[in-house]
């Protein structure tokens, strides 16, 4: 009934929701497990390659295992190139991480996933969830695990004046989420939100990312964002492209 719920008030939308996988599903979809992840995205281009067809799309991400995720049909090109035959461009991600994955044990509702719809918004049709902390064994999805999203570059999650003092100034990028930090060149600044708005940040974060990690730095600072709504997801994605 809450997955019923939950589908009928996000979808289409940045949800993705675990539900127990029927004899008809190969197991190759799920890699074995006993879940199936449904979702059926926000985006006009998608939804209407998904309604030209009478089956359900199965994919996976159109990223590299462990890198920062794309928010771009270049991001995806740049990465897989020739070994798929073309993208489907709709342009550029709008909520720019990846859907917030739910499941379910008996009539508890779990958030394996946090992403593009906040816990807050998910109670506030079913009521309490339960937040799953990530681990490095036996996740339900890769983006469940302690180290993903991660560039090339290190990168440190902590205190910007704090991290900036220590690490220096030449050779640094900076992930913010709304001030620049003097002493550092402007093309090495990623403020992620100039307007305060989660959502900006949320939409801004992986382009940042991998912008830098083509830069000519050796370390990427970043400091956390406000830790409610999107900000927890945000957050997220930051502690683990920080994690080794």
């Amino acid at each position: 009934k809450k997955a019923l719920l939950l589908a009928e008030r996000f979808w289409p939308g940045p949800l993705t929701l675990l539900l127990p996988k029927q004899a008809i599903i190969p197991d190759l979809v799920t890699s074995g497990m006993d879940t199936v992840a449904v979702r059926i995205p926000n985006q006009p281009l998608a939804m209407q390659l998904l309604q030209s067809l009478d089956f359900p799309l199965v994919a996976p991400s159109a990223n590299p295992f462990g890198y920062v995720s794309p928010t771009s049909a270049q991001h995806v090109d740049d990465q897989l190139g020739e070994k798929i035959a073309y993208v489907l461009d709709g342009g550029p991600c709008p909520v720019g991480i990846e859907s917030t994955i739910v499941g379910f044990e008996g009539d508890e509702a779990i958030i394996h996933r946090l992403g593009g719809l906040s816990k807050e918004k998910i109670e506030s049709i079913i009521g309490k969830v339960k937040l799953m902390p990530h681990s490095s064994s036996n996740p339900k999805a890769p983006g469940m695990l302690k180290s993903h999203y991660s560039p090339g570059k290190k990168v440190v999650v902590g205190n910007l004046d704090t991290l900036v003092e220590e690490y220096g100034k030449d050779r640094t990028g900076i992930i913010s989420f709304t001030r620049s930090v003097e002493g550092i060149v402007p093309e090495h600044q990623m403020i992620l939100a100039p307007d305060g708005e989660l959502t900006t940040a949320a939409k801004n974060l992986f382009s940042s990312l991998r912008l830098l990690d083509k830069k000519d730095i050796d370390v990427i600072l970043a400091e956390p964002v406000p830790e409610h709504g999107l900000g927890l997801a945000i957050n997220d994605r930051l502690k683990r492209a920080a994690a080794k």
